[in-house]
C-alpha cells in the first residue's frame, strides 16, 4: 500500500494510521500549531515576570520568623486570625511535625527581639490554648537576596545537568529538545504564579525542581523508545518513527499522570496551607510537562534533523575492510 493509500485509509480511521501491524496517532500533524502555543505560552510567562513580578515570600525577602508551641493541638486558621487580629498581616503558618508545634513566619517588622517576644506572645495566644515561643529570628533582607540568586542557580544548574545528561544518554538533538521542554515547564509555572499573584516561596521553588525531574522521566521514557523504533523498524519516515513511538509511550502517560495528579490533588485539598501552594505548582507544571514531553521534547529534534543515522552504530573506517568469517561455526560446540 503506497503513501497515497495509507493517507486515506488513516483518514477513514480518524486519522489512525498503521505501520506494520501498530496503528498510531498522527501527534505531528499539529506539531506547528503547537509549537505556536508554546512560543505565545512561554512569551506570555516571561511578560508576566516582567511586569508583575513575583510575590516572593518570606524567605527571599527576610522576615521574622517564630518557633511556637502549644499546650493543646492548634489549627491553622485560628493562628493566622488571631495574629491579624492583633495586628500582624500576611502570616505563614506551618506545622513542625505535630498539630502542636508550629513554625510562624510574619513579613519584616519594626520592633525589636525583646518587642516582638512580647507583642508576639500576647498574639499567638488562642483561648483556652496557651502559646510558647522557644525562639524568634529576624533574617534580613539580604539573606533573602542570597536566597533568591542561590534558588535561580540551582533551577539554571539542574537544566544544564540535564543537557549534559541526556546528551550523553541519547544524542545533542534530542538533549536540546529536553532541556527547552523543561525550561517551558518551568518557566510556565513561574509565569501563571506572577500572572495571578500567588506566593512564590521555598516550597513552590521545590515543586518547579521536582517538575523539572518529573518531566525529564517523562521525556526519558519517550526518548527510549524512540531511540529503539529507529533502529528496530524499517522503510517509515522520522515522522512516523516519533508518531510511532508517542502512540507505544501514550497509554503509560496517561496512567502516571493520572496517579500522579491524584496525589497533588490530595495534597491541595487535604494538605492544609503548607502544601497548597505546593501543590498548586505540581498541578500547574504537570500539566504544562506532559503537553511539552510530548510535542516539544519530540518536534524540536524532528526539525533539527533527528534520523535513524543519530542512532545507528557506525563502523570505524580503520574496521570496514577487516572480514571475520566463520566457516564451520560447529566447531566452537562442546563435545
Amino acid at each position: 500500500m503506497n503513501n497515497a493509500a495509507d493517507d486515506a485509509a488513516a483518514k477513514a480511521e480518524g486519522g489512525i494510521k498503521a505501520i506494520g501491524n501498530q496503528r498510531i496517532i498522527p501527534f505531528m500533524n499539529i506539531e506547528k500549531p503547537m509549537a505556536i502555543l508554546s512560543i505565545l505560552l512561554i512569551i506570555g510567562s516571561i511578560i508576566a515576570i516582567a511586569v508583575n513580578g513575583l510575590n516572593l515570600g518570606l524567605d527571599f525577602t527576610g522576615g521574622v520568623s517564630t518557633d511556637v508551641r502549644y499546650e493543646q493541638p492548634a489549627e491553622q486558621t485560628e493562628v493566622v486570625k488571631a495574629l491579624a487580629d492583633n495586628g500582624f498581616d500576611n502570616a505563614v503558618v506551618q506545622y513542625l511535625g505535630t498539630r502542636q508545634e508550629l513554625l510562624v513566619r510574619l513579613p519584616p517588622q519594626s520592633d525589636n527581639i525583646n518587642g516582638l517576644n512580647l507583642s508576639l506572645g500576647k498574639a499567638l495566644n488562642l483561648p483556652n490554648n496557651k502559646a510558647e515561643i522557644s525562639n524568634v529570628n529576624i533574617i534580613g533582607s539580604q539573606v533573602g537576596n542570597e536566597v533568591y540568586l542561590n534558588s535561580v542557580m540551582a533551577v539554571a544548574l539542574a537544566l544544564v545537568s540535564m543537557l549534559g545528561y541526556v546528551a550523553l544518554r541519547f544524542q545533542f538533538k534530542l538533549a536540546v529538545g529536553a532541556v527547552a521542554a523543561l525550561f517551558h515547564d518551568a518557566i510556565v509555572t513561574v509565569g501563571v504564579f506572577a500572572l495571578f499573584g500567588f506566593p512564590f516561596d521555598l516550597t513552590v521553588l521545590a515543586a518547579v525542581l521536582a517538575l523539572i525531574g518529573y518531566s525529564l522521566n517523562d521525556t526519558i521514557v519517550v526518548y527510549d523508545r524512540i531511540r529503539e523504533n529507529f533502529r528496530r523498524v524499517r522503510g517509515v519516515t522520522p515522522r512516523q518513527t516519533i508518531d510511532l513511538s508517542l502512540t507505544e509511550t501514550l497509554r503509560r502517560t496517561i496512567m502516571t499522570i493520572s496517579t500522579v495528579m491524584l496525589v497533588v490533588l490530595a495534597m491541595m485539598f487535604l494538605g492544609g496551607d503548607g502544601l497548597y501552594w505546593f501543590a498548586v505548582a505540581l498541578f500547574i507544571g504537570l500539566i504544562a510537562g506532559t503537553y511539552s514531553s510530548i510535542y516539544i521534547s519530540s518536534s524540536i529534534p524532528l526539525a533539527m534533523g533527528l534520523s535513524r543515522d543519530d542512532f545507528v552504530v557506525k563502523v570505524k573506517p580503520e574496521f570496514e575492510e577487516e572480514i571475520v568469517t566463520f566457516n564451520d561455526p560447529k566447531m566452537f560446540e562442546q563435545d
